[in-house]
This record gives C-alpha cells, structure tokens and sequence, in this order.
C-alpha cells in the first residue's frame, strides 16, 4: 500500500494552525461588519463559461477544469475520444468538461448579483470568506488551494467606497498588528497611458507585462514588451509615464518628500496628460481618495503607476497591499470592476472590492511571531479521572464550568496520573482539576496550575468562583 499524501499546493491544518487562521479571519469579518457587509458564500464549482475569458489569457490558464461525469460510458467512446483530441489542441468542449472550480470570489459574485439584482439593497456590500482554486506552480506564499476574504460593494459609482476599503485595509492590518504600505493606482491612467503612445488597443499586453516588475525587473519587462512587438521608443515613453524616471510607489502623504508631493503633478505636466481623457479621469480619482484618506489620518497610503493587476476586469481604483519588513508579496489587492455584471447580462451595476490573502497573512504573522499568545487558548482545565465515583463527580462539576463559558475536559478513562498530567501537556491546558478519594469526602478539588505549579483546594461549591486564566 502506497504511502498517503496531499496534492501539491495544498495543506493539512492542525489545531494549533486552525486557531491561529480563525483569529485572522474573526478579526478581518469584524471589520467587514463595522462597515456594514453582510456574509455570501457561493458554490465550490461554478460552469465552465461563468469563469473562462474573465480573468485574462494568463488566469484562463490557471482554471482548474472538472471532468463531467460519465466518461467511461461505452456508448459514447467514439465521441469522448474527439473531445479528448479538443482538449489536447488547447480547447474547450463541453462533452468533458463543464464545469470548473472558482479561481477567485469576485467573478462568482458578479454571478450571483446578476442572478439576484431583482431583490437586492443597492449599494450591495457583501463579505465572503472561502477556498479558491488555481493551476499555479507551488511555492513560498503561492497555493494551490488558498482561502480568500472579499469585500465589494455593487450598485453604486462612489468614490466614498474606495475610501472606505482604503480604510478597513487600514484597520484590519492595524488590528492584526501587521505594518503596511496599501498601493493605490487608477486603470483609467494605464489606458490613458496606452492611448497617450498610440497603443489603446494593447493595454492588456501592457498591464500584464507590468504586472511582473516585482518579479522580472524592468529590464525584464522591457524584454517581455519588445517580445510582444513594442517598439522601443514605446517602450521607453511607458518607463518615463508609468515609472516616472524609476520613481516608483512614492508615498503621497509624505510633505517632506519633493517626488512625492508632486507625483501626480509631474503625470500632469506630461504631454499624455493633455491627449487622453481617460489619463486626465484617473487622475483626479487618485487624488480624491488620497486626499480624502489622507485627511482621515492613514499614512501608509502609496501612488504607484506601475501598479496594474493583470486581471482584464478592472476599471478605475486598482489597491495592493504588502507587509514592511517581510520578504513577501501582496497579502491583499482589490480595484473597481464597473463593467463586471454586464458580462452575465446585466449590465450599469459598477462596483468595487478588495480581496485579504489569508494564507499569506498568516505566513507573515508567523515570520513576525506576532499571533497573541490567547489564540491558542483551547482546553483551560483537565479534570483527572481517578475512578467510576470520582469521575462522575469530576464531570458534574466540569458541567458547571462549562456553562460559565470555561473550556474543560474529563479524561477518557482510569489512568495514572502521570500519564494525565502529560496527556495536559502534550495540549497545553494549563489546568488540572483532581477529585480523588479524600477531595470527593471532603467535597473539595484540587486545582492545579501546570504552568507555576501552585495548586490550592477549592470547594465544590466554589469551583463556578475560581478563575481558570
């Protein structure tokens, strides 16, 4: 029998890490709910055509496809073999495959407003925390399976929300004790940019190429470029406008920085600014939030022109967020998606969202030592089981406990006590609770701290009183 394992890019998780996952989780929902989201969830699968031509060549490629079922069916061999030989060429059939698992949230959720727009509240705000699924090489901060933890709001054009998510970006991090810098750009100066050098047509191909700057470096971008057929005073006019002479994620809300305080001045005074609406749009919606936010006192907000996310969805806002002081990428990113529903045939419901990686978050807590020492707290007290009388007074009283609130077990059987006093500490419960035969005559139990190894005799009457901390 062969030895078991896991699919490459996925994890098991343990107690001590479900603990630790569900104290992020628990932290960024009551942020979601301060801000008035409500919960969603939406299927593990979605079709097939729901999911495919939304995410970019790039994300198409990462969609992990289920089979449909029925394929060993003999009355259809002959038809399954020229589908297999679809598949093979690089295309979609449906005779195998219908159906896919979700890449993201927010395509799902676009989905179900289009589905649902009949009787929703607009503005919309939801929340939803779930796995998603991609075909991407495993690695450090990159799954296979991951969770994700949305917020977006749909039905309304606002520049307001993209304040708000600017803020319970801000909030949460501050709440998980994570220091970071929140990147913030507009699509609108990215086509603006592409139309100012006379390539609208191509901004995908731009956005995608400067989507790896963190990864390949600009001298691998320009490679990438001049592979997709850019010429190379193209090529340089996109590092003057996007990169601003390499001046890249200048902090805006930083008066002593000259760059800085005159970024979007110096897009304004390029030539493109004066050629292209849409450049002229995105800017001013860039300096609306900065401005605003800056105003409500967050100071790790950053302009970054270089930032795109290549997803093909985004129309205005574009969001990244990334830990100070951790050798990791983004822990979060998000933008406006105005024309999202009109792909399922509803269209005018604009929107805007921001996603939190979890997984990536948790690494980052990890790497800081930063998870508070009371996510861990499980079992509070040990009630040792010295025999068939003894033990039933132990479990009326850890009864009691129980419905004050306090986390306690009853060992399963008549053991020594050495072996339950290690059974405590192989789960850290740093308290055991002891009636034996003299503590059940004189109606008292002994309680005993296993972290100072203090104990003290307490009244069965008084065990509600006793503070197990």
């Amino acid at each position: 029998m062969s030895k078991p394992s896991l699919p490459q890019g996925t994890r098991d998780f343990g107690p001590e890490v479900v603990r630790k996952r569900q104290y992020i989780l628990a932290t960024i929902r009551s942020v979601f709910e301060l801000y008035g989201f409500q919960p969603l969830e939406t299927p593990a699968m979605e079709n097939l055509d729901t999911l495919m031509g939304k995410y970019g060549d790039e994300g198409d490629k990462l969609i992990f496809k289920i089979l449909n079922n029925g394929l060993d069916n003999p009355e259809k061999e002959e038809r399954i073999r020229a589908d297999f030989e679809q598949v093979l060429q690089g295309r979609n059939t449906k005779g195998i495959t219908e159906r896919a698992l979700r890449y993201d949230l927010t395509i799902p959720f676009a989905r179900y407003v289009a589905m649902n727009h009949g009787q929703l509240a607009f503005p919309f705000k939801r929340y939803q925390v779930q796995p998603v699924w991609r075909a991407d090489r495993p690695q450090r901060g990159r799954y296979r399976e991951f969770y994700q933890c949305d917020a977006d709001i749909v039905g309304s054009r606002a520049l307001l929300h993209e304040v708000e998510l600017v803020q319970i970006y801000h909030q949460a991090f501050q709440k998980l004790g994570i220091d970071v810098e929140i990147k913030i750009n507009n699509r609108k100066v990215l086509s603006g940019i592409a139309e100012a050098i006379g390539e609208p047509q191509r901004l995908t191909d731009i956005t995608v190429a400067i989507d790896k700057l963190d990864k390949i470096g600009i001298g691998g971008v320009r490679e990438e470029l001049e592979r997709k057929g850019f010429a190379k005073e193209k090529i340089d006019q996109l590092n003057e406008l996007i990169l601003l002479a390499q001046g890249r994620a200048v902090d805006l809300t930083d008066p002593e920085n000259p760059v800085s305080a005159n970024a979007l001045q110096l897009l304004k005074q390029t030539g493109a600014y004066g050629r292209s609406a849409d450049l002229k749009q995105g800017v001013e919606e860039l300096e609306y939030v900065i401005d605003y936010c800056t105003s409500l006192g967050i100071d790790n907000l950053q302009v970054d022109f270089s930032l795109a996310r290549g997803l093909n969805y985004y129309t205005g806002s574009i969001f990244e967020v990334k830990a100070r002081n951790v050798s990791m990428g983004s822990i979060g990113g998000g933008g406006r998606y105005d024309d999202l529903t009109g792909l399922f045939g509803v269209p005018n419901i604009p929107g805007v969202g921001i996603s939190f990686g979890v997984d990536r978050i948790y690494d980052v807590l990890e790497e800081l030592k930063a998870f508070p020492e009371a996510v861990q707290q499980g079992t509070r007290v040990l009630f040792f089981h010295l025999g068939e009388a003894e033990s039933r007074q132990a479990y009326t009283l850890l009864q009691a406990l129980r419905a004050k609130g306090v986390a306690g077990e009853l060992y399963h059987e008549t053991a020594k006590m050495d072996k339950q006093f290690k059974y405590a500490e192989k789960k850290g419960i740093p308290f055991a609770a002891i009636v034996g035969a003299r503590e059940l005559e004189e109606k008292t139990c002994r309680v005993k701290d296993l972290r100072s190894g203090e104990q003290k005799d307490v009244a069965f009457a008084n065990i509600n009183d006793f503070l197990f901390i």
